[in-house]
């Protein structure tokens, strides 16, 4: 297991002169990095991948905006925007050497009303008919679309676990997967622990959020059954804090952000890590540098670290998780 950092605590947009933030991070003691591409001509991936690799920092996801005009469900041209913005950032992951495309890949953020049975059908239907063509796309690059669920607040299209799986399912794609987040989890599921375990095999990606948006640990969110629940599925891919504050006033007001969360923003990404590794049982390390660019025209995902059990746990009760 690899633990990771957004990048939207600390920028937005993500430009190519951003990479200076790599050392940070690293020096924080982070495995991973993930970038949201607001827009793709922002980034240079060869520069991109050169820079991790200096800091000795994984690229482990590229996190897709779907903002006004991509919604694979919408009009004609908007999922026409919204595919072929896809299918760059596809293009722009394997060029980076970063194995997975995560996030809200359906629809634009912060769509949502009343959607009649018939409507929803026919959105279904275009996700899926347009996920399937993209999913063919990243299969060929050698990398994974990593689905994220959302709260009622930001989407009607996909709140939960269960409805998560039933659009992977429909994809039938090896390579489509189920992000959780703990903040939407935290609003639409009655018991985290369970939609994990219900995920399983499918969860290709997960987002430890604080339910303030803060850091995550220092909470109200029961976190041992989470940090269980991954364990027995056997859940070794990354782990990343998604946070957000006032600094960075575009995602503030997207997120609605209106107060500190700590007094520095630092402290969320390194309290953060520090809970991590603490409610996981693991301790602070230094990551590998990432490897260098394989020559297979398919990118090559980095090999998580693997976890380490707390010394004196027992092994996983089979009672199930207590519900919140």
């Amino acid at each position: 297991m690899r633990f990771g950092i957004n990048s939207f605590l600390f920028v937005s947009p993500f430009k190519t002169e951003s990479v200076k933030l790599f050392k940070k991070f690293k020096s924080w003691g982070f495995d991973t990095v993930e970038i949201p591409v607001e827009a793709p001509e922002h980034v240079d991936p060869a520069v991109l991948k050169s820079a991790a690799e200096a800091a000795g920092i994984a690229i482990g996801s590229v996190c897709a905006c779907m903002g006004p005009g991509r919604d694979l469900r919408g009009t004609t041209a908007e999922q026409k925007t919204g595919f072929q913005y896809i299918r760059t950032l596809i293009d722009q992951a394997a060029a980076m050497g970063c194995p997975r495309i995560i996030g809200p890949l359906y629809s634009v953020v912060g769509k949502r009303g009343p959607v009649s049975p018939v409507d929803q059908k026919k959105e279904f239907a275009a996700v899926v008919k347009n996920l399937k063509a993209l999913a063919k796309h990243a299969a060929d690059k050698g990398v994974e679309l990593v689905v994220e669920p959302l709260n009622r607040f930001e989407t009607d299209f996909l709140n939960t676990c269960d409805q998560g799986l039933k659009l992977i399912k429909a994809v039938g794609a090896k390579n489509v997967k189920l992000h959780l987040d703990t903040f939407h989890m935290n609003i639409e599921e009655k018991n985290q622990a369970a939609a994990i375990r219900k995920a399983g095999k499918h969860l290709g990606h997960f987002h430890a959020c604080g339910t303030d948006r803060g850091t995550p640990g220092n909470d109200s969110l029961d976190w041992a059954p989470i940090v269980k629940a991954l364990r027995e599925i056997g859940y070794d891919q990354d782990v990343v804090i998604e946070s957000f504050t006032q600094d960075v006033k575009v995602i503030a007001a997207a997120a609605a952000i209106w107060r500190k969360m700590e007094p520095k923003r630092d402290d969320i990404a390194v309290k953060g890590l520090a809970n991590m590794h603490r409610l996981f049982g693991t301790s602070a390390r230094k990551s590998k540098p990432a490897a260098k660019a394989a020559t297979h025209p398919k990118a090559q995902p980095a090999k998580a670290l693997k976890s380490v059990k707390p010394l004196g746990t027992s092994k996983p009760a089979k009672k199930t998780a207590r519900r919140k």
